[in-house]
């Protein structure tokens, strides 16, 4: 029976692909390349010049999960959430400066003045 050299290292990038994108991502790796080839004991270099092939399949299969709204990696799930939460967080400040800056104009309101730093000041100097 004949040896096959690159069978074994087609075959733990084939076993690390499956399991980054399965998930959990182990610690202190990402759903990345780095980490495929950290997870697959293989080099950078080897993947890209021996290995395009199942590069190109992890990236393919990698965007297909993201397009269908899974995540691999939870912390860039997280990552993605936090982005859209201080999206809408700028969306509704910038609304409420601009909903205070047209009732600085009308009768009856009267603008809310900005802290002054002496009473930063004062707050600091009482509890210290």
């Amino acid at each position: 029976m004949m040896h096959n050299p690159q069978a074994e290292p087609e075959a733990r990038i084939q076993n690390a692909m499956r399991q980054l994108l399965a998930g959990p991502v182990p610690d202190g790796l990402k759903c990345d390349v780095k980490s495929l080839c950290t997870l697959a004991g293989v080099p950078r270099a080897t993947l890209y010049r021996t290995y395009p092939h199942l590069k190109a399949e992890f990236d393919r299969q990698r965007q297909a999960a993201q397009e269908a709204g899974q995540q691999p990696d939870p912390r860039l799930a997280q990552i993605e959430r936090l982005k859209a939460e201080v999206a809408t967080l700028r969306e509704r400040l910038s609304r409420k400066n601009t909903e205070a800056r047209r009732s600085e104009g009308v009768p009856g309101h009267s603008p809310v003045p900005p802290r002054s730093p002496a009473r930063r000041d004062h707050h600091a100097s009482t509890t210290a």
